[in-house]
């Protein structure tokens, strides 16, 4: 396989733990742009917090994220948290509850995982105190709830993912420490260790690494976050891509993933289902004298705000894509049981 303009080593793309928008944009320009679309809207990511606003205009809290905006001059403006001051992780975690978790927790949560499927503990690594040790003889299957493609499709969620700690552990994201490519513990980590020892073609190891990639969801509200996510999802596959065949993926190839984790990482606030910032009240609403439940300081709200209903709000739904059936559903309609797309 050629290598072409995806030469660029894998580690030239990162500035320690952080993933350099400037260099994913030197590998391919329209891969940026992937990385940063909205497949609801059919627009760009949010940014959606307000930590940017001092930058002007098209910083604002619920303006797209547009590369011009994250390369050049801004190259390393978007960092993950163990970067950012001290006062910004403050405010995020006053404002937006946001806590990350260690690695050795995500570890432990996503093993109790393991367990029920392999029906035994210590199947990916056994569990030491605030580490772990990996183990090293391939995988076994016997007594699995389903043989090592069952395992790889099984489809898995992380909710108000962060930078997806529970799902790719390229950095342990509260101590901000690397870790290497054969100890990593998040739920596409083992599914990629299991296409590893299990594919015995290119063609077998592309198709199960892609099918890894489609089972795996997860979604988030601020826009930095979320573009954090996705980059760590793609520069794992590179890792493992470059770790199986000693060279860059195809620009083409890279494309798909890409579209893939942009599917399935997506914007939304969890609690309406919804693009953030995107509720209006309802244009035709008449209100009666004592309903006052609609109201906020004498605003009229949408319904499914004021009511804390996630059926009812005037906003955009989000939509998720599953891959097996080839169609989208929206986030809610899968709440209430699917509509034929299949669920999570």
């Amino acid at each position: 396989m050629r290598k072409g303009t995806a030469s660029i080593r894998a580690e030239k793309i990162t500035h320690g733990i952080d993933i350099l928008e400037d260099s994913i944009r030197t590998i391919d320009s329209a891969l940026l742009n992937i990385m940063l679309m909205d497949r609801t809207a059919r627009k760009n990511i949010l940014w959606a917090t307000i930590d940017y606003e001092v930058l002007g205009e098209g910083y604002r809290e619920f303006s797209e994220i547009m590369p011009d905006a994250i390369t050049g001059v801004h190259a390393t403006l978007i960092q993950p948290r163990i970067m950012k001051t001290h006062n910004t992780r403050a405010d995020r975690t006053r404002n937006k509850a946001e806590v990350f978790t260690p690695s050795w927790i995500c570890n432990k949560q996503n093993n109790l995982v393991d367990t029920q499927w392999f029906g035994m503990p210590d199947v990916i690594n056994v569990e030491k105190g605030t580490t772990w040790k990996t183990t090293v003889e391939p995988i076994s299957f016997e007594g699995a709830k389903g043989g090592w493609k069952n395992y790889v499709d099984a489809q898995r969620l992380e909710i108000s993912c962060g930078e997806a700690p529970y799902l790719v552990s390229r950095y342990d994201s509260v101590t901000g420490e690397r870790i290497a490519l054969a100890n990593r513990i998040g739920l596409l980590d083992r599914k990629m260790r299991i296409v590893q020892e299990n594919a015995t073609s290119a063609a077998e190891w592309l198709t199960w690494s892609q099918r890894a990639y489609e089972s795996i969801y997860g979604y988030e509200y601020q826009g930095d976050n979320l573009l954090l996510a996705r980059e760590n999802l793609l520069y794992s596959y590179i890792e493992y891509y470059y770790a199986r065949f000693s060279q860059m993926p195809e620009i083409d190839l890279l494309r798909k993933i890409a579209r893939i984790i942009s599917w399935n990482i997506w914007q939304m606030d969890g609690l309406k289902g919804v693009i953030p910032g995107s509720c209006k009240p309802e244009e035709y609403h008449q209100m009666s004298l004592f309903e006052t439940d609609y109201l906020d300081d004498g605003i009229l709200m949408c319904p499914g705000c004021a009511k804390g209903d996630i059926y009812r709000h005037t906003g955009i739904y989000c939509r998720i894509m599953d891959w097996r059936s080839k169609c989208s559903s929206s986030y809610i309609s899968i709440l209430k049981g699917g509509n034929g797309c299949g669920k999570l």
